[in-house]
């Protein structure tokens, strides 16, 4: 879908790697926003991001301070020579960001949810001709094409410097992360989208700053083009999130202990690696094929005895039994749990084929 991407690297700012885009969650005051992006600046970091809008839960809660911040990011710009980048919700945020000169614009994943409100988005960038580079975090929910979908309609209002964030999904109840992070979805984005470069959010993954380090390490290890960090001057006193932001000083460290995978290493061995995968999953495949034929065969014995397919005691023994062999064997539970319950639902859905036969 994606075929003609440009780079979402802001002009000016040389093609790094990865790409860090490091700042507040919320633009509170000028005094913060200049004194974070200073810090942030003699660090190094080029690309300087601050909420000047922001969506909240409930009501009565800091919404962000709205233009007044754009003023200040106009600052940032002046006086470190940072790039900026903000997040926007509806035509009027584009407007202001676009006339103020925003570098760089970001949609949220309450807002790429929406298709109404990615319309209008697109609608307004294309009037207006804008050409910067526009992010777009993953939805609230694990629904790829809901998020494939959000990017293409800017793609189709003519926007080529285009990328995704992937922050996590949300979840219920007590959980290591704030948001899951769910791997294979951003994992089979870029396998659908090879040309579309994603960012990981682990501030919003993690929702602790403790994570911070071990998730950014994940996403890079996985190959993602860069990541979107929070960062404040005095992150214990921030305005919003305060628990999943860091020090530039953190920041600074964290970064400089992060792995960068030499993506220009010879890859012979790993090509016979990669072959003796292919073969031990045509052997998977081959073995899945047999035990379909099995199923369709108990299938066939059900149905002349009038049996019902689903034995429960039968599939809870065989759950219990794999699930703790694989463990045994370095596995997780959860794994296994995924591939017999998918291997099970494809038997049961033979099975029924043949007791449904005339």
């Amino acid at each position: 879908m994606f075929t003609e991407l440009k780079s979402i690297y802001p002009e000016g700012i040389a093609t790094p790697n990865p790409l860090i885009i490091a700042g507040p969650c919320s633009a509170e005051t000028r005094e913060q926003v200049l004194t974070t992006a200073r810090e942030l600046s003699a660090n190094g970091i080029r690309l300087f991001r601050a909420g000047i809008w922001k969506p909240r839960t409930k009501p009565g809660g800091f919404e962000g301070v709205g233009p007044e911040g754009l003023e200040w990011l106009k600052e940032v710009k002046q006086e470190t020579g940072m790039q900026v980048a903000v997040e926007v919700a509806n035509h009027a945020h584009v407007e202001a960001a676009v006339a103020a000169g925003i570098d760089m614009l970001w949609i949220g994943a309450r807002t790429s949810a929406n298709p109404f409100a990615m319309q209008e988005i697109a609608d307004t960038l294309s009037q207006l001709n804008v050409d910067c580079p526009v992010l777009v975090k993953n939805p609230v929910n694990p629904d790829l094409d809901l998020w494939i979908g959000a990017l293409e309609r800017l793609y189709n209002a003519g926007i080529r410097r285009l990328g995704a964030i992937h922050r996590g999904f949300s979840t219920y109840g007590k959980h290591l992360y704030r948001n899951m992070p769910q791997w294979h979805i951003p994992i089979e984005l870029r396998r659908r989208e090879p040309n579309l470069p994603i960012i990981c959010d682990p501030s919003h993954i993690g929702g602790k700053r403790e994570l911070i380090s071990s998730i950014s390490q994940q996403a890079l290890d996985m190959g993602f083009d860069g990541l979107i960090i929070e960062s404040h001057c005095d992150p214990d006193c921030a305005w919003s999130d305060k628990a999943q932001q860091v020090t530039p000083d953190v920041l600074n460290f964290i970064l400089n202990t992060l792995v960068i995978r030499d993506q220009k290493t010879s890859t012979e061995s790993l090509a016979l690696l990669r072959q003796q995968i292919d073969r031990i999953d045509n052997e998977i495949l081959e073995q899945l094929n047999k035990r379909m034929s099995v199923s369709r065969e108990i299938g066939q014995f059900k149905k002349e005895h009038r049996m019902p397919v689903l034995q429960a005691n039968r599939y809870d023994s065989i759950m219990k039994s794999r699930v703790k062999l694989a463990v045994e064997m370095g596995m997780s539970a959860e794994f296994m749990t995924a591939v017999l319950t998918a291997i099970h639902e494809e038997s049961v859905r033979q099975q029924l084929e043949i007791l449904n036969r005339r």
